[in-house]
């Protein structure tokens, strides 16, 4: 019989591009969502002005620490489990479907929060840069949307594309920051090189909670590597080595950068320097040695770290929402990419279906895009992420601690203790210190309102779980299955094969306490 004019299953429609990205690329992914020189332009000299503290350079180095031992038994469950979810599936893997889906949500706010505030501080900084330039004057909202346009572009094209773009940008960045920084150790105040914010003493003072929360957000985005597991080349040796490589790179940019600026103006000057320039302070004291065409070339590089985190951000989310949907979490519609490219398309034009909502938004209310925009939803979205590291850590103790998989004792156990303990005291730091992370007063309704938000939305997915048990038990099922959701299979990933699954029988229904075979209920 003929088969002519018939269509046959989409299974390319149901999975991402694999084999496209080597260690290299998801790096840059990686890199390019911690924002260096953003970062080193505001969160460095934010953090001097708001803390007053000189300690920086060590506080980074901590943070580093921590999020090493976080890794270790990160990247040994990224052995075992490849999913585009990440954080979604490591938690569900560990602590249960509701757990999961609750994770999922707060995935979901947080790293669209950090997208779409990108928006507005790409527009805030990009409008008086033209005006110098070129004697153009236009408003925030115009250039967020041409930005926003371009983005939406590339979110639906193949990932090494973008993986290549973000190289490019990226490298040219780092190059930028390691000049700077160099100028202003090359030329010390008072002609001598002081190392005095690198004493321990200048770390551990008051204010200490308030200054690792800040280091925090230069670290946000390291985590990504996972996300990109189902489209490297070879998993289980790209998560490891891409997750070490970044946090180490960023740990040393940060740290140096950190240090070079209160050599440059002398420790005893810092603090007031950036309270009296704020993001400016770096290009200020390049401009001193290297002159303005550096100084241009700087500007012009923060604006592409600022596209660059904004394409990291949004391939990030899009496929959560890919992950989300190929497993009916969320509708069908988002787990099917791209036949062309292999991206996760509805994914993608959902999130800048919501970033343009946004920045008209904003625009329409005339609200402030940098400090309401920028700097509130980066920040709340940073949060959101720390939680979500805090929960997985515990996930992989859960995970590890119903099979072995041949991980040692420190990976699945000791590590991933210390990094619970360590973690969970940011997140108290980060909670007492709210209203300093939003510049608002003790007194402001929103510093209990935003960090609200994401337990809030993590008991919203948990009861969706819950739904999806009583009324869809095969939906229920599939939850952290990842690839084999698309396929019909139910056991661990086909990415990373474990134990074979065993076979389900009609007792196995939506109300069975039966634990399946990847130790999930």
């Amino acid at each position: 019989m003929s088969t002519t004019g018939r269509k046959s299953p989409d299974h390319v429609s149901q999975a991402l591009a694999s084999s496209r990205l080597g260690v290299p690329a998801v790096v840059f992914f990686v890199m390019s969502a911690a924002a260096p020189l953003t970062v080193v332009g505001g969160v460095i000299t934010t953090g001097y002005a708001v803390t007053g503290i000189t300690g920086l350079p060590l506080a980074f180095l901590a943070v580093a620490a921590v999020l090493v031992l976080f890794s270790v038994g990160y990247v040994a469950m990224a052995r075992h489990v490849s999913n585009a979810g990440a954080f979604y599936t490591y938690v569900t893997r560990g602590l249960g479907r509701p757990a999961g889906v609750g994770a999922a949500w707060v995935a979901l706010l947080a790293y669209n929060m950090m997208q779409v505030g990108l928006y507005g501080g790409f527009g805030f900084v990009a409008a008086p840069l033209l005006t110098d330039w070129f004697g153009v004057t236009l408003s925030w909202w115009v250039i967020a949307l041409v930005s926003w346009a371009l983005v939406a572009v590339l979110g639906v094209m193949r990932v090494d594309i973008n993986g290549k773009i973000l190289a490019f940008l990226l490298v040219a960045e780092i190059a930028v920051i390691v000049v700077y920084d160099a100028a202003s150790l090359l030329n010390p105040a008072g002609n001598t090189v002081s190392y005095e914010t690198l004493k321990p003493s200048n770390l551990f003072v008051s204010g200490l909670g308030a200054l690792l929360v800040i280091a925090v957000t230069g670290f946000v985005g390291f985590e990504g590597a996972a996300v990109f597991a189902e489209e490297t080349k070879n998993p289980r040796r790209t998560v490891p080595i891409a997750t070490y490589v970044s946090v180490g790179i960023i740990a040393t940019l940060y740290a140096l950068s950190a240090w070079a600026m209160t050599v440059a103006t002398g420790p005893e000057n810092i603090i007031n320097t950036a309270r009296e320039n704020g993001p400016e302070t770096i290009f200020l004291l390049a401009g001193a040695h290297l002159g303005t065409t550096a100084v241009h070339i700087g500007h012009a590089l923060l604006l592409t770290s600022l596209i660059a985190a904004m394409i990291s951000f949004h391939n990030t989310t899009a496929r959560y929402a890919f992950a989300l949907g190929r497993e009916r979490v969320l509708p069908a519609a988002f787990g099917r990419t791209s036949r062309r490219s292999g991206a996760p398309k509805v994914g993608s034009l959902a999130q800048s279906a919501l970033g343009l909502i946004v920045i008209i938004g904003y625009a329409a209310a005339g609200l402030d895009p940098l400090t309401q925009l920028f700097f509130w939803a980066g920040t709340s979205g940073a949060f959101g992420v720390l939680l979500l590291i805090t929960a997985t850590s515990v996930a992989v103790i859960g995970f590890f601690y119903r099979e072995r998989h041949g991980e040692s004792v420190w990976r699945r156990a000791i590590a991933p203790g210390i990094a619970v303990l360590a973690l969970s005291m940011m997140v108290y730091l980060a909670v007492t210190n709210f209203a300093t992370l939003l510049g608002v007063e003790a007194s402001s309704p929103l510093r209990w309102i935003v960090p609200a938000m994401f337990p809030v939305a993590a008991v919203i997915g948990a009861g969706w779980a819950l739904v999806l048990k009583a009324t869809r038990p095969d939906v229920y099922r599939s939850i952290g299955l990842g690839a084999n959701s698309s396929i019909g299979r139910t056991g661990p990933s086909v990415l990373a094969p474990e134990a074979p699954v065993a076979p389900r029988t009609a007792a196995d229904g939506p109300a069975s306490r039966r634990v399946d075979a990847e130790g999930v209920r």
